[in-house]
């Protein structure tokens, strides 16, 4: 039995009834740190129910798992998010003490640049931005051309955690301090019709971290790594610690930045709407625990799931007769 959707448009077509015009499907894929692996598992489940897009937009780990999705690297970025360990996750901070932000960034960078190379975003077979913010002016920037590792890296640039990016002269960060669920994004490049895939659905400041710089990246773990690596590490760690049981730095930036992204979130959906949204449910999984990627890509399929009959009501999709 086939179990992809057709277009009721393209059912017709094969039956000899009149054809109608293709809506441009547009994907918006948000913000949300680790949790963003469950994007992965929502766009293999959108693929299997035959949704196509046409248009892909993303903010922070959004352009990342978008950007390797429009590369046709989606299953390459499962396998090495399937891998990380919290070792391997350590593995590839490389702390820096510059004060730009507590991580450098090179190292996984440099991972994307093996799995992608020098593809530039106007070669990609569908239309693609990140979305990412200027420092100085706060304006909101869409990466639409030049190399898509810088553009993905500038998006994902989460302030005071990544360096800022300097792309063209202009120093840019998170793209979700602007725009956390670029619908709009998607909107502007064409999209008839925008599938939201939202991260901020279990209310701001849940989910935080359970694997925390305070609380997960303890002696053990820092020796575990490498030797520069473990120098830095222990000296941005230990002032962190607390005595009296508050919440660490790391917990309390992450909160900060949950809280206002769930603001943005709201007022930016509000003010354009998408025409379906899937609301992905991971908020017992904290934004640093990248090392669940497994059970994050199968709550994306869940989602996907739950979802089913709202996308194929919108997209005017049909399930084809059973063989």
């Amino acid at each position: 039995m086939t179990s992809a959707f057709l277009r009721k448009s393209e059912a017709e077509s094969v039956s000899g009834s009149a054809t109608q015009s293709r809506l441009k499907i547009g994907l918006a894929l948000g913000a949300g740190a680790a949790r963003g692996w469950a994007h992965i598992g929502a766009l293999q489940e959108l693929a299997e129910l035959g949704v196509a897009p046409d248009i892909v937009a993303g903010s922070s780990i959004g352009a990342l798992v978008g950007g390797c999705y429009a590369a046709g690297r989606l299953e390459a970025l499962e396998g090495f998010a399937r891998s990380l360990t919290k070792r391997r996750v350590f593995g590839l901070l490389d702390f820096s003490l510059s004060g730009a932000g507590l991580i450098g960034g090179d190292k996984l960078r440099q991972r994307l640049q093996e799995s992608i190379g020098a593809t530039r975003i106007e070669d990609l077979p569908y239309r693609f931005a990140a979305v990412a913010t200027e420092l100085t002016s706060g304006h909101e920037i869409w990466l639409k051309r030049g190399p898509l590792v810088e553009a993905m890296r500038a998006s994902y640039a989460m302030p005071g955690v990544f360096e800022p990016v300097n792309i063209g002269g202009r120093w840019l960060f998170d793209g979700a301090v602007v725009n956390p669920v670029p619908v709009s994004v998607a909107r502007a490049l064409g999209a008839d019709c925008v599938i939201a895939l939202n991260l901020m659905v279990d209310g701001a400041g849940h989910g935080v971290s359970n694997f925390d710089f305070d609380a997960g990246a303890d002696a053990a773990l820092a020796a575990s790594a490498p030797g520069d690596v473990e120098r830095s590490a222990h000296k941005l760690l230990r002032p962190w610690r607390n005595s009296r049981g508050a919440p660490g730095l790391a917990t309390t930036m992450a909160a900060a930045f949950n809280i206002s992204q769930d603001r943005i979130m709201r007022s930016r959906l509000a003010g354009d709407p998408p025409d379906v949204v899937v609301n992905l449910k991971v908020g017992a999984i904290g934004i640093f625990e990248f090392h669940r990627a497994d059970e994050l890509i199968a709550l994306g399929r869940e989602a996907v799931r739950r979802a089913r009959a709202d996308i194929a009501e919108r997209l005017e999709l049909s399930a084809p007769a059973e063989s």
